[in-house]
């Protein structure tokens, strides 16, 4: 059992989704329009001088947050403005936003809850808590 829970987790995101596969759906497609906001093309530019000229894929991680910060989630088409911001190929954006599980690549509701599930946790007993949440809120 907890060879298959081990990996599950391993293959799934903080939302139970797969990492590594991306499905077109209405809200979330390539053609779905994104674009940063003047504020946050600011606050891009800024975190792309904190690294040396030539570097710009280093801001990957900082700039996927703000597209997460921005929309609430990080669908597709802002993973590929991010990698036209930073002049780089959307495939190394995708390895970055499907390796981290603090990125959310569906829509999350009002409260987004996350229990770790690694294996030092699952030794601390990190089952117990998530069994915990999911019987007080009823899942």
């Amino acid at each position: 059992r907890q060879v298959r829970y081990l990996h599950r987790t391993a293959g799934c995101n903080a939302s139970g989704g797969a990492l590594f596969v991306h499905r077109d759906t209405p809200e979330n497609n390539p053609d779905t329009p994104f674009e940063f906001t003047p504020e946050n093309q600011k606050r891009i530019e800024a975190i792309i001088n904190n690294y040396p000229g030539g570097h710009k894929s280093a801001a990957v991680m900082a700039v996927l947050d703000l597209a997460q910060r921005q929309h609430g989630w990080l669908p597709i088409s802002a993973m590929n403005k991010v990698a036209e911001v930073l002049e780089m190929p959307p495939m190394r954006v995708y390895e970055v936003a499907t390796f981290y599980t603090m990125y959310n690549r569906k829509p999350v509701g009002k409260y987004h809850i996350q229990v770790c599930t690694t294996t030092p946790c699952m030794l601390r007993d990190s089952d117990s808590i998530l069994e915990a949440i999911k019987k007080k809120l009823g899942m």
